[in-house]
C-alpha cells in the first residue's frame, strides 16, 4: 500500500513530474514486492527445515530404523484413510458374498522340526492289558513317535580335584600332585563358568545384578560382588590377545573406524559423564582373518584415533567426524567415505519430507549398491575392472546431476544439504572405485558396536575408567569370535582353559580368526 505523503506529494505534481515520479513509485513498490517474495520464500524454506528436523527426532524417537524404500511406500501411506473407509464401506457385501463361498480350508503353519543334535530323553507307553474292547488280543505293528521341547535352568555342577598325597619316608617329605592351573587362582569359578558370566554380561547384557538372581534360581548363590572381580580379573588376563589382535589389524591395508557414546560414572559424585567406545574392525575385502578391536576412551578427541592408528599406514573407511581430519592431513592414512552416511540423509529428506529429487538420489545410490552386490564374492582384480567400467561413470553421471539440481534449491533446504554433504565427501566417496580392497560404506563396524547401543540400555553405565578397558579387551574378543563364525562361549572356555599355562610366542593360535575349536567339546 501506499503511504500517505506519497499519495499527497504525488497530487501536488503535474505533466511530466507526476509521471516520472509514478513510475519511480512503481519500481520501488516492484522491488519491494519481489524482496517480500524473496524474504516469504527464506521463511518457509527455514519452516520447512525446521519442520524436517521435528520429522527426524521423531523418527529417531519413535520410528523403524530401516532405511529400505519400497516404491509404493509413500502411495500406501497417504492412501490409508482412504483404503480404510473403502473397506468399511464395502464390508457388508463382502461379507454377504463370503457366506455364499464353500469355507476355505486354513493355511496350517509347518512345525520346524527340532535340532537333531540336541539330547533325546525316551519314554514308551503301551496298551496294558494288550487287549482290545471285545477281549481279542492285540498284536503290535509299529509305533508312533511325537516329539516336545523341553528345558531346565542353567545347571551347574561342581569340579572336585582329588590330588594324591605321598610322603617319604626317609626324607620325611609329604608331597602332592599337583592342580591344573587356573585363570583365578585358587578361585571358585571354572573357566566354563567365567565364559558364561562374561557372555552373559557383554553379549546377552545381562547386568550382574540380574544374572545374581538367575543363577540363585538354579541353586547357586554368587555375588555380584564376586563376578565383578572375577569379569575384571579376565580382562587383565586376556589383554595380551587382543594386543595381538591390533598388531593383526594395524598391518592390513584397510580398517573401518568408528566410535559411539557411553555413561561413565564419576567416583564419589554419584554422577555419570559420557565417554566414548572405539571400534576398529578389519575389512571383509582385504581380509578372511576378520577382527574388531574395541578401545575405551574418556573423551572423543580425534587424539584416540592418532594414538590408536599411530602404526597404521592405509586406507580407513569412516563417517565424517572432525576427529579424523588431523590423521588424515599428515597424509600416511587415506580416507575413505561412507556411502550409507550420504545415502541416509537422501532417505530422511525423501521419508521425512516427500522430495522427489532425494528419491531420485536414493535410485542412482542404489544402483551403485546393486553393482556391489555383484562384485562381493569376486577377486580384487575382477571386482576393480567391474567399479572402473561400471561404477565410475554412474557415479560421474550423479555428481553432474547433483551439480546441476543444486543450483535449483536454496542453502537451507534438506535435500541441499544431503547435495552439500555428497558433494563436499566427494573425492572421499570415490575411493572404494580405484581400489578393491575398500567397501563401498562403513557398515561393517556399525553392525559390530550395535551391541554396544543396545547393552548400555541395560547396564546404564561404566563404574571406573578400569573398568571400560577391560570391558573393550572382553567385546573385542567376544565380537571378534562371532565374526569369525564361533561360539562365542566356546570360543572363551577353552581360551581360558589354555591361557594360564599357554606359551607367549604360540598366541596366534588363540585368537578367533586363528582357533580350532577342540573334538571333544
Amino acid at each position: 500500500m501506499l503511504e500517505q505523503d506519497e499519495l499527497q506529494h504525488l497530487d501536488t505534481l503535474s505533466g511530466e513530474q507526476a509521471k516520472q515520479y509514478a513510475i519511480e513509485l512503481v519500481s520501488r513498490l516492484r522491488t519491494s514486492l519481489q524482496n517480500s517474495e524473496v524474504r516469504l520464500k527464506f521463511e518457509q524454506t527455514k519452516n520447512q527445515a525446521l519442520n524436517f528436523e521435528l520429522m527426524r527426532l521423531k523418527q529417531w524417537r519413535f520410528g523403524s530404523s530401516s532405511e529400505s524404500i519400497d516404491s509404493t511406500q509413500a502411495q500406501l501411506f497417504d492412501a490409508k484413510l482412504e483404503a480404510a473407509l473403502l473397506e468399511e464401506s464395502k464390508a457388508e457385501d463382502h461379507g454377504a458374498d463370503e457366506a455364499k463361498k464353500p469355507a476355505k480350508t486354513k493355511r496350517q503353519a509347518k512345525r520346524q522340526a527340532l535340532p537333531s543334535g540336541l539330547q533325546r530323553i525316551e519314554h514308551h507307553y503301551e496298551i496294558e492289558p494288550a487287549v482290545c474292547p471285545q477281549g481279542h488280543a492285540l498284536k503290535r505293528i509299529g509305533e508312533e513317535i511325537s516329539e516336545q521341547l523341553d528345558c531346565v535352568p542353567a545347571q551347574f555342577f561342581v569340579h572336585r580335584h582329588i590330588r594324591g598325597k605321598y610322603t617319604c619316608p626317609c626324607c620325611q617329605t609329604v608331597l602332592a600332585a599337583a592342580m591344573p592351573a587356573q585363570v583365578i587362582d585358587k578361585g571358585i569359578p571354572a573357566a566354563g563358568l567365567l565364559a558364561q558370566v562374561i557372555i552373559a554380561k557383554f553379549d546377552d547384557h545381562l547386568p550382574l545384578f540380574r544374572q545374581e538372581e538367575i543363577y540363585r534360581r538354579s541353586g547357586a548363590f554368587i555375588a555380584r560382588s564376586s563376578m565383578a572381580g572375577w569379569v575384571g580379573q579376565c580382562g587383565v588376563r586376556l589383554l595380551p590377545l587382543v594386543q595381538a589382535m591390533t598388531e593383526h589389524l594395524l598391518a592390513q591395508g584397510v580398517l573401518h573406524g568408528d566410535e559411539t557414546p557411553v555413561k561413565l560414572l564419576q567416583p564419589g559424585l554419584g554422577k555419570t559423564h559420557q565417554a566414548y567406545v572405539w571400534a576398529w574392525r578389519s575389512s571383509d575385502l582385504c581380509t578372511t582373518e576378520k577382527a574388531v578391536v574395541f578401545d575405551f576412551a574418556k573423551t572423543r578427541s580425534g587424539e584416540n584415533a592418532r594414538r590408536m592408528l599411530q602404526d597404521f599406514g592405509g586406507t580407513l573407511v569412516v563417517d565424517d567426524f572432525s576427529g579424523y581430519k588431523a590423521l588424515f592431513a599428515k597424509g600416511k592414512v587415506q580416507e575413505a567415505a561412507c556411502w550409507a552416511h550420504a545415502r541416509r540423509k537422501f532417505f530422511e529428506a525423501h521419508k521425512l519430507n516427500h522430495s522427489e529429487l532425494a528419491k531420485q538420489a536414493l535410485d542412482r545410490i542404489g544402483l551403485l549398491y546393486d553393482i556391489e552386490r555383484e562384485v562381493k564374492d569376486l577377486s580384487d582384480e575382477e571386482r576393480l575392472a567391474i567399479r572402473q567400467a561400471r561404477s565410475r561413470p554412474l557415479l560421474l553421471e550423479f555428481k553432474a546431476w547433483l551439480m546441476a539440481e543444486r543450483t535449483q534449491l536454496v542453502k537451507a533446504d534438506v535435500t541441499a544439504r544431503a547435495m552439500d554433504y555428497t558433494l563436499k565427501r566427494w573425492d572421499a566417496l570415490l575411493v572404494h572405485v580405484d581400489d578393491a580392497r575398500v567397501p563401498v560404506d562403513n557398515n561393517a563396524v556399525e553392525n559390530v558396536i550395535r551391541p554396544i547401543a543396545l547393552g548400555r540400555k541395560n547396564w546404564l553405565f561404566i563404574g571406573s575408567e578400569q573398568a571400560g578397558e577391560r570391558a573393550a579387551v572382553l567385546m573385542s574378543l567376544i565380537e571378534s569370535a562371532k565374526l569369525n563364525g564361533h561360539d562365542a562361549w566356546a570360543y572363551l572356555k577353552d581360551v581360558l582353559t589354555k591361557l594360564p599355562t599357554w606359551p607367549n610366542s604360540r598366541i596366534q593360535e588363540l585368537l578367533a580368526y586363528r582357533w580350532v575349536a577342540p573334538t571333544n567339546t
